[in-house]
C-alpha cells in the first residue's frame, strides 16, 4: 500500500514557491532546509515528508523523531552524513548551519535502517532524502518509480474522487482498492 502518499501530490501541476514560518510541518517531517530557517515553500519539501512517512510505513517506526531542532538535525545527519559542498551546494556558508557545529557523521546506509525495503524502494528513499531540495525526486517522478511497478498501471490512473484521503482518526482510506495487492 505504499503509493497512496504519492497519489494526491502527484496531481499537483505547479506549486507557487511561498514563503511561510519555518514551523510549516511537525518537527518529525521537517527537512533540513526548514530546520535550518528556511522560509521558501515548495513541494520538494513535502517531498522529504513523504520520504519519512514512507520510511515509517516500511519499518513500522519513525526515521528521525528528535525532541528539538537540533536534535532533530543530529539524527538526520547520523544517518545521511552530515551535509558537504557535495550533498547539498552552498551549506558549508549557510550561518545556521555553521553555528550547531555538527560532527562530520558519515552516511550509513539506508538498508541498515530499513532492512524490510527491497533494493527499489532504498533507492525511491534516498532520494526523497536528498538534503537539497531541487535534488529530492519530484511527485510524478516518484509515483513512476521502479517500486511501484508491481502497482499496475492502474495505479497511475486514479482519480482524485476515488479517495478518501483523511478520515478523523487520521488514517487514509482508499475507496478503491483494486491496485492494492
Amino acid at each position: 500500500m505504499f503509493p497512496f502518499p504519492f497519489a494526491g501530490l502527484a496531481r499537483a501541476k505547479s506549486v507557487p514557491t511561498k514563503t511561510y514560518s519555518n514551523e510549516v510541518v511537525t518537527l518529525w517531517y521537517r527537512p533540513p532546509d526548514v530546520l535550518l530557517g528556511s522560509t521558501e515553500y515548495s513541494t520538494p519539501i513535502d517531498m522529504w515528508g513523504v520520504g519519512c512517512i514512507f520510511y515509517e510505513m516500511g519499518t513500522g517506526r519513525p526515521c528521525f523523531s528528535g525532541s528539538t531542532v537540533e536534535d532533530q538535525l543530529h539524527l538526520i545527519f547520523r544517518i545521511l552524513g552530515t551535509p558537504t559542498e557535495e550533498t547539498w551546494s552552498g551549506i558549508s556558508t549557510h550561518e545556521q548551519f555553521s553555528a550547531y557545529h555538527f560532527p562530520r557523521y558519515k552516511a550509513e546506509p539506508l538498508i541498515n535502517h530499513a532492512p524490510r525495503l527491497d533494493t527499489d524502494g532504498i533507492d525511491l528513499l534516498s532520494k526523497l532524502f536528498q538534503f537539497e531540495g531541487k535534488r529530492r525526486i519530484a511527485a510524478q517522478q516518484a509515483v513512476r518509480h521502479h517500486y511501484f511497478q508491481s502497482f499496475g498501471p492502474a495505479i497511475l490512473e486514479l482519480d482524485d474522487s476515488e479517495y478518501n484521503c483523511v478520515t478523523s482518526s487520521g488514517h487514509f482510506r482508499p475507496t478503491n482498492t483494486d491496485f492494492i495487492r
